[in-house]
């Protein structure tokens, strides 16, 4: 039995991009912020569970895509809370173009729509993270934040009670960008920096008895689903 509430936030339709409110005691753990005017989504969340922006006690980057941190400046502003990041993201955070490797034909063509080298508010984090664990206990969380590089070289996850883990990129469910049907299907994000990292990252997720993960794009699956995942992914 646990208190800590994951609500996933629907920055896009149909589990297309999600964003996360982590709640326990009448804190609230933000992890990601979607694309830029993503605020009234987030602000619906918090409110769902009676809560505010005074409430929102840290706001996680899993890693610094445009879809995953266009909003961060904005919501640091309202939530007065900080932004972490890994080190490796804060190139990114502050304006780097990212490294797009596609993983098929949709990320080809995605990567030709320009969408996702689109400038946003750049910012520099308040907290970074320069080791591969960090604990939540000063916020108030019973979690940890756990460095899995392969999606990007910074990516991290967010280990919480009860086998739950936020994982962000590390791998996606569903079709084209994630989501939408099939979403208890495993696939490759559109982009993804290192493949054999991703499989090193996923299988210490898995080490530490993660049952549950949640993603960015799709999802969330089972640890099950995941082992085939990596199954797959080394006979590519």
């Amino acid at each position: 039995m646990t208190d800590t509430i994951v609500e996933t936030i629907p920055i896009l339709p149909f589990g297309m991009l999600n964003a996360f409110l982590v709640v326990n005691k009448g804190k609230a753990l933000l992890v990601d912020t979607g694309l830029p005017n993503s605020k009234m989504k987030i602000e619906k969340a918090l409110s769902k569970h009676k809560l505010d922006w005074s409430n929102l006690h840290l706001t996680i980057l899993t890693h610094a895509h445009i879809d995953h941190s266009g909003s961060a400046a904005e919501i640091r502003s309202l939530s007065q809370g900080d932004i972490l990041a890994h080190q490796d993201e804060v190139q990114y955070c502050l304006g780097r173009p990212p490294v797009l490797r596609p993983t098929g034909t949709f990320g080809r063509l995605f990567q030709k729509t320009g969408a996702i080298q689109q400038p946003f508010d750049y910012f520099t984090p308040d907290r970074i993270m320069e080791t591969d664990t960090l604990n939540l206990d000063e916020y108030g969380f019973p979690a940890r934040v756990l460095h899995t590089p392969g999606h990007t070289q910074g990516s991290v996850s967010i280990l919480l009670e009860a086998g739950r883990v936020i994982a962000g990129d590390l791998t996606a469910s569903g079709i084209l960008l994630g989501g939408i049907v099939m979403r208890n299907r495993p696939k490759q994000p559109p982009f993804e920096e290192d493949t054999s990292t991703v499989i090193a990252s996923l299988e210490d997720l898995l080490s530490r008895g993660c049952e549950q993960f949640f993603l960015g794009h799709g999802g969330p699956l089972t640890a099950a689903v995941i082992k085939k995942h990596i199954e797959i992914l080394r006979k590519k």
